[in-house]
This record gives C-alpha cells, sequence and structure tokens, in this order.
C-alpha cells in the first residue's frame, strides 16, 4: 500500500470516527484553515447544477454548523454509523491530492431501530501540511434528495 493511501485511509477514517462519536472539535481539525464543504445530489451534480442541500465556504461557517448541530443533538437523540469505502486517489502533486471514496450513513434511534440515512461519494481535495493531510474541500454527492431527517449530521 502506498503511503499517500495510507494516509488517505487513515484520514477517512479519523473523519468517520469523529463524526460517529461527537468528536467534533477533532473533526473540524480536519478541515484545512481555507476550507470548503458542500452536500449535492447526484442529480444536480450530473447536470452541472450548483443547488445543493449545505454550502460552507468557510471554516467559520462549519464551526457555526456544528454550534448549531450540538444544540438540534439534545432533541434528536441517535447515533450515526459511517461506513467508508475504500478511497481511490484520482489526481497527485507534490501538495494536493483529490480522492473518491463512497460512504453510507446509518442511524440508529434510542428505541433501537437502524436506518439508512445516506449514501453517496465524498470528492475530496486533501492539502499536504506539516501536520499531514487536511479537507480543504469536501464534496458529498449524495446518491438521492432523500434524506429521511433533519439533515444536521455531518456527512
Amino acid at each position: 500500500m502506498s503511503a499517500d493511501l495510507l494516509d488517505v485511509c487513515r484520514l477517512l477514517a479519523d473523519y468517520g470516527w469523529f463524526a460517529d462519536n461527537g468528536k467534533y472539535d477533532e473533526w473540524l481539525g480536519l478541515f484545512a484553515k481555507d476550507c470548503s464543504y458542500k452536500v449535492v445530489p447526484k442529480e444536480n451534480v450530473d447536470r452541472g447544477l450548483p443547488a445543493g442541500l449545505i454550502f460552507c465556504d468557510s471554516r467559520a461557517m462549519l464551526e457555526d454548523r456544528i454550534e448549531t448541530l450540538q444544540k438540534v443533538s439534545k432533541y434528536n437523540i441517535h447515533t450515526d454509523r459511517h461506513i467508508i469505502g475504500l478511497p481511490r486517489i484520482a489526481t497527485v502533486n507534490s501538495d494536493t491530492l483529490l480522492v473518491e471514496a463512497p460512504f453510507s450513513v446509518f442511524q440508529t434511534e434510542q428505541e433501537g431501530d437502524t436506518r439508512l440515512f445516506a449514501t453517496g461519494l465524498y470528492r475530496d481535495q486533501l492539502q499536504r501540511n506539516s501536520k499531514g493531510l487536511m479537507v480543504s474541500q469536501k464534496l458529498v454527492v449524495l446518491d438521492s434528495f432523500a434524506i429521511p431527517t433533519l439533515l444536521a449530521t455531518p456527512l
């Protein structure tokens, strides 16, 4: 396994684990200071339409989103589980990796019911710096417009 692939797998594993375990400061720490986070349905991506469900074009917007999530979570108690498939490194240069990885997110309610929450593909631009790899652009391409409940969970 190449060093780049190992580093990407480690970053994606941390990404899912931090989100699933409510370690939102650590989750935010995976993002570069200048970053973007977008959630867009596949249909819009395929048609070249920019409209999405979430558009954060700065680290401050992501921080606001996490602050809101922490307030909302008190009323929608559940457990998230990210399943992230093996990544494909599409382009590599000395400082930037373009990566795609399939994902699914399951949610389990307090009563024990588990449901598939979302599926799709991560399209990430990762920057290499002294700390390792960081997310500079995250495009979450959802397979469907249909999200069963409130989209507060980090995908």
